[in-house]
């Protein structure tokens, strides 16, 4: 059966899912339609003729450049097609974004035929992703009198690309669409359990608000009502995006709401518009600027003032809302993109001029931020050709300097990595492009990140980026077709870009399913680093860690850059003693309630960077304070360790970087290799003193400062997503924090999980030792709940292996994970047993597998959402509550969760993850401005 065969009887098999053709990317179909379009008599000649035009894939796609390859034909003359002119195959040119077509226009461009070349040129012009090669290609025609390339070289000195582009409109009516009450978590917009069809954008846009059709109904009936008006997606007293940095859920929304980017693309849609009442999530927004889009923090609940100034709460000490102006499903409201305010009708409802930055209208007008980046690279090279000053077109890079004031962690680190500013020492708020030095892909969005590196015709990992690793850890539970058809090929894909990769192509070494966040943990090898990754938990303990979408994971990885303005800074510090029977996860969750509380109900941390002054805790563990910013809902975090504390993170870090080479992960590059000769270099500036590790000066400025008390903190804290909270706002945060004696020993426990990246070695060395000590106590063990158990790494398990503590979890499990027969359906049921897992995300992650419907489940992990570890039944909402491992463990034993009492007996001899703030301030007293060196 031919392919063109093969891909008809696919497009009736999608019709049944009301579903169109998938769009072309492999070149041997592409072919095989092009012979059908040069016979002028076949069958198929005209849905051919429409696939080749309407249906291809852009970019470094093999079929992208077999069309473009055909166009050049048809061109040149050397090919005809009655429906495609020359001019017609220009235009089909300038929408293939680069790689092939750049290949072909540079041909014509630069060839003998001047009238072609004329029109070459014109399209050349108005494209920006060009690369090293092409750039050189060009350059060498200037300097050889190339009057063609010397024209292109001055339009693209001007950045005509973008001066030509169309304003934004003054004006831009939108029509309201609530989306939920309270935050929104991307899981609404593309959910995890759909992660296998992200990919295919026509198929997963079905999954929209969890495949609630009734609510697409409404969403098109809306739009139907207002075809003149564009639809604003809103988070009504909440935060719109939070939860994941997923590309998908921004496509999603597009999909539905936005516009098309390419006639000749099909389902790549770009330039929504969404909002919140408390804003959108950073991640998310960041995301929403790749497309092109707006982000409104919409404000439209207000703390309520009684008549002498006096905040007003209610019975549970929370702060009154109350409504500033309605966003109600329907409502027609007014942007205005030049005074940058907010309308119903003439009553100014708000200033939104914090969406409506300089770069910000840039990416807008463009298209996103891919076009402005690229751009910008494309002046700077097309200018010094030309032995030019660079013309200034783009909004110059905001730059914010206060003399005399010394720098947080986070500015120095920006300093330090930042590119083509002025040089003056930048404080938060600068717009910065800064240089990143790793950059991490995890398997769910990895299929988008390699669509969006062949966009944007990118072939291989930028030198300037010292390591790329993609992860398999997001499929780790369950090697179903799905995984089994998609993630081979992102391997390779990703292998043959540049990156270590957790599954080898070439199957020499064995697959490893670790988290990715522990293993960015331990390939960052510099506290002066930073970080890109595909998820929101990339949070690293050393250096500052960015959660990303794909997309910003592509162009990472790509350019080696990052753009984005330097965050405010919270400094967190510490002071007293932890109690014995806590664990550190308890000081996690008590930060985040004493900050609320300290602020009243203000969550400070919100989109800025949380600059922790852990000190004396290594990376592994510190990374469990990390890893939870993303659920304060921080744009990131950075450790200030103590020299001995950082050294001993560094040594830990080579150690398992030495096993991946060992285990034949390394490449050609000796990427890996040289990592530990980085981390050599870093340890040696340490103990020589050459380069103490990062702190941040003394009189450095802080958004605010908060010192939490570990004296109150007496009993472990759960947070609790409170599902039946009547204020279905407060519902599936992280902010209700309990202590464990609300729940007085009698909240029933469906299910355990100790696992996810929030774990490290220390905790399931502490399940292993509660086993012991109950088995010595009762003679054996009994589970009244299941227990799911999930080493984030292979190398944990090999080490508890060592030690001896790995025999006891084997003993007391009904199911252990088996990497030479993997699970191949995802498990619907469990029984009162101990499961051991696969390293991986597992339950965190619900793309996979679930706990049983309506269940409460008590976790180590990070994920709290509705519908994301267990679903609602009809018979009671699922819940996850978030806890330590010793009550997860202690929970799913009991069947319950225990008292204070019973859990202090459990833990008691075991040695839990301990704490003790630094003695000393870690800060520095600054240098003057002229003596910074970074």
């Amino acid at each position: 059966m031919s392919l063109y065969s093969q891909y008809l009887e696919e497009i009736e098999e999608r019709k049944s899912q009301n579903l169109h053709a998938k769009p072309i990317d492999g070149a041997d179909l592409l072919t095989e339609v092009i012979s059908q379009i040069k016979d002028v008599n076949h069958e198929h000649r005209a849905d051919s003729l429409n696939f080749f035009i309407y249906n291809v894939l852009p970019g470094t796609t093999s079929a992208a450049k077999v069309k473009a390859q055909f166009l050049k034909e048809i061109i040149l003359g050397e090919a005809t097609v009655e429906e495609i002119s020359q001019p017609f195959a220009f235009e089909q040119l300038s929408h293939m974004k680069g790689g092939p077509s750049i290949d072909v226009l540079l041909d014509l461009a630069l060839g003998e035929d001047q009238g072609i070349a004329n029109q070459a040129a014109d399209v050349l012009k108005t494209q920006v992703f060009l690369y090293e090669a092409d750039m050189a290609r060009l350059e060498n025609a200037y300097k050889n009198g190339s009057k063609i390339a010397t024209s292109i070289l001055e339009s693209y000195a001007k950045a005509e690309f973008f001066t030509e582009l169309p304003d934004l409109d003054e004006e831009i009516e939108i029509v309201t669409f609530v989306a939920g009450v309270g935050d929104i978590s991307t899981d609404l917009l593309s959910p995890g359990s759909d992660a296998h069809s992200r990919s295919d954008r026509e198929l997963h846009g079905q999954c929209m608000f969890e495949h609630n059709k009734e609510q697409q109904q409404a969403l098109l009936k809306l739009q139907e009502e207002h075809p003149d008006k564009r639809v604003m997606l809103i988070a009504e007293k909440g935060t719109m995006g939070v939860g994941s940095s997923r590309m998908s859920g921004v496509n999603n929304v597009a999909l539905w709401i936005g516009k098309q980017a390419s006639p000749y693309v099909p389902f790549i849609n770009i330039a929504p518009i969404v909002a919140g009442t408390n804003g959108i999530s950073p991640i998310f927004l960041t995301t929403v600027g790749v497309t092109g889009g707006i982000g409104l923090d919409l404000k439209n609940w207000v703390k309520k003032y009684d008549a002498d100034g006096k905040l007003v709460v209610d019975e549970d000490g929370e702060p009154v809302l109350e409504q500033a102006y309605s966003v109600d499903t329907g409502t027609v409201l007014t942007i205005n993109t030049k005074s940058k305010k907010l309308y119903n009708g003439d009553q100014e409802l708000m200033d939104i001029s914090s969406a409506f930055t300089p770069q910000k209208m840039e990416f807008m007008r463009a298209g996103g931020s891919y076009a402005i980046v690229f751009g910008k690279k494309l002046q700077t090279f097309a200018a010094k050709t030309l032995g030019i000053d660079v013309p200034l077109v783009f909004a110059p890079s905001k730059e914010i300097s206060h003399e005399g004031q010394g720098l947080t962690a986070v500015e120095k680190i920006f300093n330090k990595n930042a590119v083509g500013t002025s040089g003056a020492v930048l404080h938060a708020g600068s717009y910065v492009r800064a240089e990143v030095n790793i950059v991490g892909s995890q398997d769910t969005t990895g299929l988008m990140t390699s669509q969006e590196l062949e966009m944007m015709a990118a072939t291989v990992i930028s030198p300037i980026v010292d390591a790329g690793y993609q992860s398999g850890c997001h499929t780790a539970s369950v090697w179903d077709k799905k995984s089994q058809e998609n993630i081979p090929r992102l391997m390779k894909f990703m292998n043959d870009f540049g990156l270590i990769t957790a599954r080898d192509p070439k199957g020499v070494y064995h697959s490893m399913t670790d988290v990715i966040h522990k293993v960015l943990n331990d390939i960052t090898v510099d506290d002066w680093a930073i970080i890109i990754g595909g998820d929101s938990h990339t949070r690293m303990s050393k250096g500052v860690a960015f959660g990303a979408d794909s997309g910003t994971v592509a162009l990472a990885l790509a350019t080696g850059e990052a753009s984005m303005p330097i965050p405010e800074s919270v400094k967190v510090t510490f002071k007293g003693k932890m109690q014995d029977h806590m664990d550190f996860r308890d000081v996690v969750h008590a930060t985040q309630s004493q900050m609320l509380k300290k602020f009243g109900g203000e969550n400070v941390f919100q989109g800025r960077i949380i600059e922790v002054h852990i000190g004396t805790l290594p990376s592994d563990q510190a990374f469990t304070f990390t890893d939870w910013t993303a659920e304060m809902k921080a744009k990131a975090s950075i450790c200030i360790s103590e020299p001995d504390t950082l050294i001993e993170s560094l040594e830990i870090a080579k150690g398992r970087i030495q096993i991946m080479i060992d285990k034949g992960m390394d490449n050609e590059k000796q990427v890996l290799q040289g990592l530990i000769d980085k981390a050599n270099n870093r340890i040696e500036e340490i103990r020589t003193g050459k380069k103490p590790p990062l702190t941040p000066d003394e009189n450095a400025k802080y958004y605010a400062e908060f010192v939490v008390d570990l004296d109150i903190i007496e009993e472990p804290m759960i947070a609790d997503p409170d599902v039946n909270n009547e204020d279905v706002s407060k519902r599936y945060t992280h902010d209700t924090i309990r202590e464990l004696s609300f729940y007085e020993g009698e909240k029933h426990v469906d299910l355990g999980f100790v696992g996810s990246c929030m774990v490290h070695k220390g905790d399931i060395k502490i399940v292993a030792k509660m086993l012991k000590n109950l088995e010595a106590e009762y003679g054996k063990v009994e589970f009244k709940a299941p227990l799911v158990v999930t080493a984030p790494t292979y190398n944990i398990i090999d080490e508890l292996k060592e030690e001896g503590d790995w025999e006891i979890l084997q003993k007391y499990s009904g199911f252990e994970f088996d990497d030479n027969a993997p699970k191949s359906v995802a498990r619907t049921e469990y029984d009162n047993i101990l499961y051991l897992e696969r390293p991986g995300c597992n339950l965190c992650m619900g793309n996979q597998e679930k706990a049983e419907k309506g269940d409460t489940v008590l976790a180590t992990s990070t994920r709290l959402f509705q519908g994301r570890v267990v679903k609602d039944s009809d018979r009671k909402k699922g819940e996850s509550l978030l806890a330590s491992t010793p009550v997860v463990v202690l929970s799913a034993i009991l069947g319950r969760t225990p008292t204070l009492e019973e859990y202090k007996v459990a833990v008691n001899g075991i040695k839990l993850t301990q704490f003790a703030p630094p003695l000393k301030k870690m800060t520095t007293v600054p240098l003057p401005s002229h003596q910074i060196s970074f």
